[in-house]
């Protein structure tokens, strides 16, 4: 599947002749190599020059090289600068420290410093509930990670990772208005990040664990719950299992299928997978089948995933690229339903996929139905925080999937939108409100 992205914006700034027509010359050159044009501007005009900036999305980084080199190839134009758009939005991260409050006069110092700092500390040790009222605690939420699967970039560690959990911090500021910081650990052993997540705690109001590889991360998760009185999430598994449970309810309306009655074939037994399963199932499904990449995984089937998705209502994919073949999907059920949710490129190209199956979403903002995280977490940490939380479950779970399904209305429900969109300001206010009614 090849489709232009912001991910992959790029700003070429090239210089021509004006006899030349350079913007017209540009423009088509640009085009003939597929990449979209989101921006021209002629910033100097001179008899002798004109300089342009162009900026497009492209496919890759390879892409965006190929149309360097177009344009350097036309005899009097010169680039003189390629700019990575994503790489520019990095520059010095993507978070900052704000405060609250004035610390403009020495008054503003007495109390929100020393000496008036040292009431609110005694404060807390006469009452350590005091802690939520009285500090950033009660809306604050640590991004944790070792760095060990890192989108599909797999084990590149932490320092590698930190740009992920900033743009998670980021996201949860926008969406929840909850304030999230990047706690990314130089270890990769269970009983260490148990043991300093343990630690850090008191600053914060909940755990978010992010991009820790299966299976350490159920054995993680789980020693955390025990040991913290506040909620700790693993978005990997929990997110992605609520929206996908969101964006199947929706489907199912579509074409007239119930959740018990359907036969489900999974691509991808991890941390998401497990999770995704697992809600599933609690919420009515009963023919789930279930393949990594050694094979199928549930008892009693022994064959392919080729064999399984014969005649199967849904596939869901958290997984690899090109998993499915046209074929599979042409031999699903008659109103079939394909999540093809791997990252960059999904388990079969959804392009063919719609030539055969009723609804189609994969993981990828550039295409409709994008089952993404955000449209579950935010809410969700926001819900925990105000009610004051320290425990997640299954029915929380099944009440914020719900809560997001509801976001799409009858009249809006269609095959190309069975989840809201992660701007539609209702989805967090829903399953906060969600979630708060269910602890």
């Amino acid at each position: 599947m090849a489709s232009t992205s912001p991910g992959y914006g790029i700003t070429i700034r090239v210089e021509g002749s004006p006899e030349l027509q350079p913007v017209a010359l540009i423009t088509a050159t640009i085009t003939g190599a597929g990449a979209t044009i989101t921006a021209l501007d002629v910033v100097e005009s001179l008899l002798e020059r004109v300089v342009i900036d162009v900026t497009c999305d492209t496919i890759d980084a390879d892409h965006a090289q190929e149309i360097n080199l177009a344009l350097t190839a036309h005899k009097g134009l010169t680039v003189r600068k390629v700019s990575d758009r994503t790489f520019l939005l990095h520059l010095g991260g993507k978070l900052e420290v704000q405060s609250k409050v004035p610390l403009k006069t020495r008054d503003d110092l007495s109390r929100a410093y020393t000496p008036g700092v040292a009431r609110i500390c005694q404060a807390i040790v006469d009452d350590p509930a005091d802690v939520r009222r009285l500090t950033m605690k009660r809306n604050t939420v640590a991004v944790v990670t070792d760095g060990s699967a890192v989108l599909g970039l797999g084990n590149i560690g932490p320092a590698a990772a930190l740009p992920v959990m900033e743009g998670k911090a980021a996201l949860f500021k926008r969406f929840a208005d909850v304030d999230a910081w990047p706690v990314c650990l130089d270890t990769q052993d269970v009983d260490e990040i148990v043991r300093t997540v343990q630690l850090i705690a008191p600053v914060y109001g909940g755990i978010n664990l992010e991009d820790i590889s299966a299976p350490r991360c159920f054995e993680i998760e789980e020693r955390l719950r025990e040991l913290l009185d506040i909620p700790v999430f693993h978005d990997d598994q929990h997110g992605t299992a609520i929206v996908v449970l969101a964006a199947l309810t929706n489907s199912l309306k579509l074409v007239k299928k119930k959740m018990n009655e359907i036969t489900i074939v999974m691509s991808g037994a991890g941390a998401a997978g497990t999770a995704i399963a697992r809600l599933l199932t609690k919420s009515g499904a009963s023919k789930i089948i279930a393949f990594d990449k050694d094979g199928c995984v549930t008892p009693g089937f022994s064959g392919k995933i080729s064999d399984a998705i014969k005649g199967a209502d849904v596939f869901i994919g958290v997984s690899a690229p090109n998993v499915l073949t046209e074929e599979d999907v042409a031999g699903m059920a008659k109103g079939s339903i394909v999540f093809a949710l791997a990252n960059p490129d999904p388990e079969i190209d959804p392009v063919i996929a719609r030539k055969y199956a009723a609804v189609v979403a994969t993981g990828r903002s550039d295409q409709p139905n994008q089952i993404n995280n955000v449209l579950a977490f935010p809410g969700i940490f926001r819900g925990l925080l105000d009610a004051n939380a320290n425990k997640i479950t299954d029915e929380l779970l099944i009440a914020a999937a719900e809560a997001i399904a509801s976001c799409v209305s009858e009249s809006q429900l269609n095959a190309s939108f069975i989840v809201p969109s992660v701007f539609d300001s209702q989805v967090v206010a829903k399953v906060a409100a969600a979630v708060k009614k269910s602890v």
